[in-house]
């Protein structure tokens, strides 16, 4: 079973060509300045993005 894509990431976990990066919304926190959780990463702090255009 493969983890629901939270709106920030590009691709799904484990996707060849991709990695891990630092939530641009929240800055790797998991919350929002209002102490709720980030939307954008689902409160983890970490996007997957494909790398190198993959």
């Amino acid at each position: 079973m493969t983890e629901p894509l939270n709106p920030g990431d590009e691709v799904p976990p484990g996707t060849p060509g991709s990695g891990e990066d630092v939530c641009p919304a929240c800055h790797g926190s998991g919350k929002l300045a209002d102490g709720k959780p980030c939307a954008n990463c689902g409160g983890s702090g970490v996007i997957q993005e494909a790398i190198g255009g993959g």
